[in-house]
């Protein structure tokens, strides 16, 4: 992979982090601070479905935070753009859609049929 291409995906995943890094902050503080004790039970009940919506969306964030952070460490120890399976290497069309990646497409799609085939 080119030079141009690794900083390319370095800025996309640190400002990509960055974002996410803020937002789950700003959960934090929000369900911190945020205090209805309604007594209308409908009130309540939107407010905790709110709440576990939002939950649930970032834990679903923190897996990807992860990825990301998988992503940079791969980026600087060399590895990033890999096939974790095969050990070719992932192309910057895919990586482009889908930066935190580590099977190029032959292999994703090996494992997902696999999958698909064990269900």
């Amino acid at each position: 992979m080119r030079k141009e291409d690794i900083e390319y995906f370095k800025k996309l995943l640190s400002d990509w982090l960055d974002q996410l890094l803020n937002k789950a902050d700003g959960t934090v503080v929000d369900l911190l601070t945020t205090r209805d004790h309604s007594s209308d039970l409908i009130d309540q009940a939107s407010l905790d479905r709110d709440r576990s919506f939002t939950l649930r969306i970032r834990v679903r964030e923190s897996r990807l935070i992860y990825k990301i952070q998988q992503a940079l460490e791969n980026i600087e120890t060399g590895t990033y753009g890999t096939c974790e399976e095969c050990g070719e290497d992932i192309s910057v069309k895919r990586l482009r859609a889908r930066p935190v990646t580590t099977y190029c497409i032959d292999c994703k799609r090996r494992k997902e049929a696999m999958e698909r085939m064990a269900v």
